[in-house]
């Protein structure tokens, strides 16, 4: 990470650490979209990952493993976000995480 002290470049830090979980499964699915879409997300997406990022594990490992999906609609859009990109991009890259 830079030493870049910038809120953009705090909130961007505060998010990697968050995404990094208890559970492999999940650094495997949210840290490549947190680096590779996080930045073209509108708004309310951004804020939708923040709100996700901040429940439990295990409601994350369900919802991301297509077991259930959110209630609310904001979440359920960002978890079918990070489920298509990890579908549909190559991240063996962080296979090593």
């Amino acid at each position: 990470m830079s030493d870049d002290t910038s809120p953009a470049a705090v909130r961007r830090k505060r998010l990697y650490w968050h995404s990094r979980r208890g559970m492999w499964e999940l650094d495997l699915l949210l840290i490549p979209f947190l680096e590779q879409r996080f930045d073209q997300l509108s708004d309310a997406d951004k804020l939708a990952y923040e709100q996700l990022i901040e429940g439990e594990d295990q409601d994350l490992f369900v919802w991301l493993m297509h077991r259930e999906w959110p209630e609310e609609a904001s979440q359920r859009r960002i978890v079918q976000m990070i489920v298509e990109h990890a579908e549909t991009t190559d991240n063996s890259a962080y296979r090593t995480l």
